[in-house]
């Protein structure tokens, strides 16, 4: 065998002041979806989350955000995009994994606890999450 596959176990760890962060940003976004990028270290199959950007010339309303990829400038550090589910569902819609960006997504249901965010693959499956 000439290459090697490795299969790894995703895992997302998110640091807790940036969950506090896209708590708040959330609740401030409510009644609408809120959409910000996340930008950390990946690493084996970890994905590790220190901080966010909003996006430029994101746009949302109450079933719906996103925002052009084209103005985002090039950086090695996004990891995903984090949004918001105001209807209370935290499962990926056929849209969110249509515009899957990154590694993962993490997406947050009201009412915007920190037991109200959870991370998905490109696939849809659901993936382990760790505040630390």
């Amino acid at each position: 065998m000439l290459f090697k596959t490795e299969k790894f176990e995703r895992q997302v760890s998110l640091q807790k002041k940036v969950l506090d962060s896209i708590l708040s940003y959330c609740q401030m976004k409510h009644p609408n979806e809120g959409i910000l990028i996340l930008k950390g270290k990946s690493k084996r199959g970890h994905v590790l989350i220190e901080g966010l950007v909003i996006p430029p010339f994101n746009y949302s309303g109450p079933s719906y955000a996103g925002f052009p990829h084209s103005f985002l400038p090039f950086d090695m550090s996004y990891v995903g995009i984090v949004h918001s589910h105001p209807s209370g569902s935290a499962n990926p819609s056929v849209t969110d994994l249509h515009n899957f960006f990154g590694l993962v997504s993490l997406i947050v249901q009201s009412p915007y606890g920190d037991d109200d965010i959870f991370a998905w693959d490109s696939n849809g499956d659901s993936i382990k999450l760790a505040i630390i």
